[in-house]
């Protein structure tokens, strides 16, 4: 599922984003969705999300929910 459409995002689910400084390099981090930042439906470089850990990204994979 892309990480560009916003319905594909709830909180509680776990997904991997880019913070703002490992754009250049891509180094992903994983943690679990608290809040969408994102308004908009769909965002091309991925939905804004900030994690339970207080992280903000944009998401780029949303893991498989078993």
């Amino acid at each position: 599922m892309p990480g560009t459409k916003r319905g594909n995002i709830q909180p509680g689910m776990t997904v991997k984003v880019v913070q703002k400084q490992d754009q250049r390099s891509g180094k992903l981090t994983e943690g679990i969705v608290e809040k969408l930042l994102t308004n908009s439906s769909n965002h091309p470089h991925g939905i804004k999300v900030r994690l339970k850990d207080g992280t903000v990204g944009r998401v780029k994979e949303i893991k498989a929910q078993s």
